[in-house]
């Protein structure tokens, strides 16, 4: 997760366990506005095989449901699942199983995909294949469900897609503003509050000077800035606000957003 950075390093940060795993999460936010139902990615979901468990280090169980239920919604209520990338933890939970087979676990959603994104993992290659599973996606595409999207993108006024590479081949940011208010979900650029600095890029990225690019780009608009991060994989501060001194990131948690 932290690349070439030395691990002398890095565990002052997040210390790794004896298998050398550090605890990750995946966050999935709610965003409600213009009358509708948002959340950002989808979570790995409960369809994993036995050797993707083990990959992931999970048993392969999902909140994503009682999770929504929480926040007064069901799948059904969803009606945008903004997808960032295709790797399995962030759209797997995207379908569900019935009867053996791979349905949309959110039937009246759209899902918002970069086109190059779906491209490189409906085709995934020797590198990707362990992370891109077509079978999970195409059924999106059969339904009738998705809205590929090119470039940086206005979803909604104040609702932005960010694309970034990097990560992916098409791995895409989302920027919301609301008057004075400015939430980014850079999901897997700024994967934790740990991972702010330039340098810290994990080695699962198919473009990290890309990546390293993006976020020397995008630093300067979120640090001492009044701007809420929200983490994916963060499991201390899922929401926090970004504060730098003597050349250190402290993470500021945030424990609600109204927005």
């Amino acid at each position: 997760m932290f690349g070439v950075v030395p691990k002398s390093i890095w565990q002052r940060l997040i210390p790794a366990d004896e298998n050398n795993l550090i605890p990750m999460v995946t966050n999935i936010f709610v965003l409600k506005a213009y009358g509708k139902n948002f959340i950002f990615d989808a979570g790995l979901g409960d369809t994993l095989s036995e050797r993707e468990k083990k990959i992931y280090s999970t048993e392969g169980k999902s909140s994503l449901e009682e999770g929504l239920a929480d926040c007064g919604l069901s799948p059904d209520d969803i009606d945008f699942v903004l997808l960032t990338h295709l790797h399995t933890d962030h759209a797997g939970g995207a379908v569900k199983k019935i009867n053996g087979q791979y349905v949309s676990r959110f039937k009246n959603a759209r899902f918002v995909i970069n086109r190059k994104e779906w491209n490189a993992a409906v085709n995934p290659d020797e590198r990707t294949a362990a992370v891109y599973i077509p079978e999970r996606l195409l059924p999106l595409e059969k339904a009738g469900q998705v809205d590929f999207i090119e470039g940086d993108t206005e979803l909604f006024p104040g609702i932005k897609a960010i694309l970034t590479g990097g990560h992916t081949e098409s791995h895409y940011a989302l920027e919301i503003k609301s008057e004075d208010v400015s939430v980014f979900y850079y999901a897997d650029i700024f994967c934790t509050s740990n991972h702010m600095k330039v340098a810290y890029v994990p080695a699962t990225d198919l473009y990290p000077l890309q990546t390293m690019e993006i976020k020397r780009r995008t630093l300067p608009r979120i640090v001492n800035r009044n701007v809420i991060m929200a983490f994916d994989h963060d499991v201390q501060h899922p929401l926090a606000r970004i504060r730098e001194a003597d050349g250190r990131f402290f993470a500021e948690p945030v424990a609600a957003v109204g927005v």
